[in-house]
């Protein structure tokens, strides 16, 4: 059973290495720091597929010193995050920290904008921290783990089965993107190339008429 045991995670190691490897193993996380200016907005997006869920955390860092209480003056913000479509799929105002979470209704770019509320002293400087979470990120392993009663090796390639997953629908997904793009690509060269003939004969119509215009021309003039 030890020797199994030892089997597997060897398997379990060797196609984590894989996948490292090859480039295959993209961890569907970001943490970013946006500095957001005293006055507009800041936004940050991402591309994301229909029925993936998504999770974040945001909060202020600011370093700027009030001076009356010499400690942190740490401004409030407010938060939208909106679909593809424009919808609105989080609101929050007056926060200094906040979160987000939501599965994906529409394929397209997820887009997340903060902006300062009220005044701010003039050149203080603060930034938004955003975890960004998306797919098999999102899940508690933990949680998993204590409801499964599942634990080391096992536990390991659950997480690699999910990984595994994960990595198949952003393939199909590209595949479906691909043949989406490559339609329009043949309908637009379709309607370039029916656009030139029409022009050609067009132009070749054209030309006939200038010429028997020409010829009735000189021959008016032969006449007088």
């Amino acid at each position: 059973m030890a020797e199994k045991l030892d089997r597997c995670a060897l398997m379990a190691s060797a196609l984590l290495t894989l996948f490292c490897s090859m480039g295959l193993l993209v961890t569907p996380t970001t943490a970013i720091w946006l500095t957001v200016p005293n006055t507009g907005t800041k936004c940050v997006s991402e591309e994301i597929q229909s029925k993936v869920v998504v999770l974040a955390d945001y909060y202020v860092v600011h370093d700027a010193v009030d001076a009356n209480h010499d400690q942190p003056h740490i401004p409030t913000i407010s938060a939208r995050v909106t679909s593809p479509y424009g919808n609105n799929l989080h609101h929050q105002e007056n926060v200094t920290q906040g979160q987000f979470a939501f599965t994906a209704t529409e394929s397209g770019n997820y887009l997340a904008c903060f902006w300062m509320d009220g005044k701010s002293p003039e050149g203080s400087t603060f930034s938004v921290s955003l975890d960004w979470r998306t797919g098999i990120a999102t899940k508690d392993w933990e949680s998993v783990a204590r409801k499964e009663k599942i634990e080391g090796v096992e536990l390991e390639l659950r997480k690699l089965e999910g990984i595994v997953d994960s990595i198949r629908e952003n393939l199909v997904y590209l595949k479906s993107r691909e043949a989406e793009m490559r339609e329009v690509s043949e309908k637009t060269n379709a309607r370039v190339a029916w656009f030139s003939i029409m022009s050609l004969g067009v132009c070749i119509l054209v030309s006939g008429l200038q010429l028997w215009h020409l010829k009735r021309f000189f021959r008016k003039k032969k006449l007088i």
